[in-house]
């Protein structure tokens, strides 16, 4: 059971807990100003009061914790779990690494900041994750996440498809439904597949990603005709390089706050930020082609997965090019059964001439050949996993009045 107002109610209600006394002098400061806030303080550790902490009726739950102690990491584990989807929880911490994103991440935080926190920055995060948008639609993006285990397995091509068909499943008319993500910062070729320019600039993003909100996102959005979002950067081939991991998963943040299906297409390369990506994924499908080697890998890379994961998402592989003929010496179906088990989720068949095609037209499959088999499969793959269950539920908008508590 959820716990929280009703979606009908119209207060404004801000819950902070801290153990520290400036920080909580400064929320007060920054809260009272608005008389349509009713900013509650209680003082402490999360590990001592976090279980009784009263959140009901709340629009924003803050929990100023320390991340370094592991009773207080527990103790966020049990609220985010007492709390559900709503009301949204942001956490402050007084230092941030690779491994509190992944944990924060893991519990599925509405937003995090780090010390000392700007009046400004706190008032924009309770105002973003504390906005709803008064429909009755699921307030979390749905993530998928491409990862290929061989070279030229044409993950690029499935990610691209299928976010295309997830852009014509969306269901809220009210903002884009779908983003199609390009983390190949090397060697990406989203933007080239859909003839795009590519904007995002991480020499912008990497100094501040503090900097990083809906207005600078917007800015580095590139369009599809077909009103697919996009977010890549220009290759660099000759350059081999990763960036803060705090980079990463703010902008996971970001894009799931404002998309209902966020597409990553991810470079084969462990990075530093891997992880954070990948524990922040509803499908995690793998891609490999029919061979022998490349069942190999998938295989050692779900394996590898489970157990650098644990509870993360469950890591399916996608065969693709799959092409069986009666008469054929290659590999049948029943042997990609059997090397991969229950991991196998999908094979796709192989038209390399409508790829083709498509990919030097900068256009959706269907677009070149309208129900083409390619489609058929993924649509069975993905769009019947993306419907809405009966019951999914977002609150309504509650937070208008924050921003102008912050101009005052």
């Amino acid at each position: 059971m959820h716990i929280g107002r009703s979606p009908s109610s119209s207060s404004t209600r801000v819950v902070v807990l801290t153990a520290d006394a400036a920080f909580g002098a400064s929320a007060h400061a920054t809260f009272s100003a608005s008389s349509a806030i009713e900013l509650v303080i209680v003082p402490g550790h999360l590990a001592d009061v976090g279980d009784t902490l009263d959140i009901s009726g709340a629009t924003v739950v803050v929990v100023d914790l320390d991340a370094g102690r592991s009773d207080e990491m527990a103790a966020l584990a049990r609220l985010t779990a007492r709390v559900g989807q709503w009301p949204p929880v942001i956490a402050v911490t007084q230092a941030f690494d690779a491994a509190v994103a992944r944990t924060l991440l893991q519990l599925r935080v509405a937003d995090f900041l780090v010390k000392p926190v700007a009046a400004i920055d706190l008032v924009r995060a309770c105002a973003r994750v504390g906005r709803g948008t008064g429909s009755d639609e699921p307030k979390d993006a749905k993530i998928y996440t491409f990862l290929s285990a061989v070279g030229g397995a044409g993950v690029t091509t499935l990610a691209v498809q299928t976010a295309m068909l997830l852009l014509n499943s969306g269901r809220a008319r009210d903002k884009p439904s779908t983003c199609l993500v390009d983390l190949d910062f090397q060697h990406g070729a989203v933007a080239d597949y859909l003839d795009l320019e590519p904007r995002l600039n991480l020499a912008e993003i990497e100094p501040r990603p503090d900097r990083l909100d809906r207005q600078l996102l917007e800015v580095m959005l590139s369009y599809h005709a077909s009103g697919l979002a996009v977010v890549a950067a220009p290759n660099r081939p000759a350059e081999m390089r990763s960036f803060d991991p705090d980079v990463v998963t703010r902008l996971l943040d970001l894009v799931s706050a404002n998309f209902e299906y966020v597409v990553f297409d991810m470079p084969r390369t462990w990075f530093s930020w891997t992880d954070s990506v990948l524990l922040g994924s509803n499908r995690l499908y793998i891609v490999s082609e029919a061979t022998v080697p490349g069942l190999r890998h998938a295989k050692q890379l779900v394996i590898a997965i489970k157990e650098r994961l644990g509870n993360g998402p469950n890591p399916q592989v996608i065969v693709n090019r799959f092409k069986q003929s009666m008469f054929s010496s290659g590999l049948r179906l029943s042997d990609v059964q059997q090397t991969l088990g229950d991991a196998f989720v999908s094979a796709i068949p192989n038209d390399y001439a409508l790829v083709r095609e498509a990919i030097d037209r900068g256009v959706p499959l269907d677009e070149v050949t309208p129900g083409n088999k390619i489609t058929a499969e993924l649509k069975k793959l993905v769009v019947d996993v993306a419907a809405p269950k009966a019951g999914d539920r977002k609150p309504a908008a509650l937070l208008k009045k924050l921003k102008l508590s912050a101009a005052r």
